[in-house]
């Protein structure tokens, strides 16, 4: 399997999220080769404010792997990380994030100083058109 393949798993998720009526981000996490965490955002659903892709996308894959800190794993998010988000990776200790579109609005790089773990490699870009058109549709769909 390649990051094609894990981003295009996580844009599933992320449609998902848009059948759901939520914002559309899905997020995946990955290690040794093998998916061992999936979700989307769930704010809606669950009526929780905290619900993110990432949120529960961590979770599961702590309960997964019965740790805390995910140094050997690989995070794919449709969406750049809010503040919130990039904040619980950097608890996680993930070893790499790779996003799809950045978030011109709430993303952390907004931020001056990086707020993940040192240890953290991230690549962004990937399949990125295709999460902004989900994200987009949603947007103008709501309006």
């Amino acid at each position: 399997m390649d990051d094609n393949y894990y981003m295009n798993v996580a844009l599933n998720e992320a449609r998902f999220a848009y059948e759901e009526g939520e914002i559309p981000v899905g997020a995946i996490i990955v290690c040794n080769n093998q998916i061992i965490a999936k979700s989307h955002n769930q704010t809606e659903k669950l009526t929780d404010c905290t619900a993110h892709a990432e949120i529960l996308c961590l979770t599961a894959a702590f309960e997964f792997l019965g740790a805390k800190y995910l140094p050997d794993a690989t995070m794919y998010v449709t969406l750049e990380p809010c503040v919130m988000c990039a904040g619980a990776l950097y608890w996680a200790q993930i070893g790499k994030l790779v996003y799809a579109a950045d978030d011109l609005k709430r993303g952390y790089s907004l931020l001056k100083e990086n707020i993940l773990h040192p240890a953290t490699e991230v690549e962004k870009g990937l399949l990125k058109e295709e999460s902004e058109n989900l994200i987009r549709l949603f947007f103008e769909k709501l309006r």
